[in-house]
């Protein structure tokens, strides 16, 4: 049974939230708090396993509360309920550098608010899962540019596949990659500081002109598409930049999988490995499509593991997927598929 606490200031918010997670027998609310006070007061009294924390606050906000959380030992596992709003993201941005371990977003409007509710207990029980301690990396075995590249796509149901998978890829992996997740603008960044924590390899969301290096991972920045633009390095071989574009959105969405896939296959041609995973709609099979074309290799998760199979099915559909396999067996895949590259010219 996991033991949660619910930090709220609003009677609703705590009411709905309570709600939708006893509705799991797996999960037992055992207390209520309005204000960070209360909260660290109901934490050392109850023990949770894990608080919903909201940001904005009296008396004690959400920031604070994380602060005073890191003077101690031992804590529960924080899920930040944050608002979808630019100072949402900025105080989300910051609750994940202090040490909160995920984040959640709270629909605007009132009657959506139940839609997150199976969203909210797949969080709970995925955090629960998670290890404590994080990741302690090493110097980058290699950081020069890359001449092959992975490519992941997601959205609804993603994240958690991408702990997973992120956390199980070896930092000495021989190429670079690039993460496309459909989010709302502003909350890339705090999702790339978190995958940060437990990947072995570097995490930071895109900018404009961001070299594709071997030995890091780039978030692609919501709110724009990345774009994978190639120039020549001094022994004439082509190398990978970003480039941010403010082009309408594709299949209804900004950042979309099919520009960085298909803008990958220009620069580095054979030399791909794109990972499709859970997603609603029809991303992804364009570009899954332009890889194969061009020699590249497209691995697509299987049905079971996915929150929705809209983007993975895309990429059936399109005949461009060469292996589906369970979302414990991708990184071993990655790690064969690129290391068969090796010697291959862009």
């Amino acid at each position: 049974m996991v033991k949660v606490l619910i930090v709220d200031d609003s009677v609703f918010m705590r009411t709905i939230i309570k709600d939708m997670l006893t509705k799991d027998n797996s999960i037992e609310v055992v207390g209520t708090a309005t204000n960070g006070v209360e909260a660290l007061e109901k934490i050392q009294s109850l023990a949770p396993d894990l608080i919903t924390l909201d940001i904005e606050m009296p008396v004690m906000n959400g920031i604070e509360v994380l602060k005073e959380l890191q003077k101690q030992s031992k804590r529960p596992k924080i899920l930040v309920l944050s608002t979808l709003t630019s100072e949402g993201a900025e105080m989300t941005t910051q609750a994940i550098q202090l040490g909160a371990d995920d984040f959640m977003l709270k629909p605007k409007d009132i009657p959506h608010v139940r839609d997150i509710s199976q969203e909210l207990i797949d969080k709970v029980k995925h955090l629960i899962c998670l290890p404590s301690k994080f990741v302690t990396r090493k110097e980058p075995v290699s950081t020069a540019a890359a001449d092959r590249v992975v490519l992941i796509g997601s959205s609804a149901g993603g994240p958690p596949m991408l702990d997973t998978l992120l956390a199980e890829l070896h930092a000495d992996l021989p190429a670079g990659i690039i993460v496309t997740q459909h989010m709302p603008p502003g909350f890339t960044k705090p999702l790339a500081e978190r995958f940060n924590r437990i990947s072995q390899i570097p995490v930071k969301e895109t900018e404009t002109g961001d070299s594709i290096l071997t030995g890091r991972i780039l978030l692609s920045q919501a709110g724009v598409h990345t774009v994978v633009s190639g120039a020549l390095s001094g022994n004439n071989k082509k190398t990978g930049r970003i480039i941010h574009t403010n082009s309408p959105p594709l299949h209804g969405v900004k950042p979309a999988v099919d520009k960085t896939y298909e803008s990958a296959v220009t620069v580095y041609g054979k030399n791909i490995v794109s990972v499709t995973l859970s997603g609603m709609g029809n991303d992804a099979g364009a570009g899954a499509l332009a890889i194969k074309e061009a020699g590249g290799k497209n691995l697509v998760c299987d049905e079971k593991d996915c929150l929705v199979y809209g983007m993975a099915r895309s990429v059936i559909k399109h005949n461009a997927a060469d292996q589906i396999l369970p979302l414990k067996k991708l990184a071993k895949e990655i790690e064969k598929a690129v290391r068969g590259m090796e010697g291959i010219d862009v």
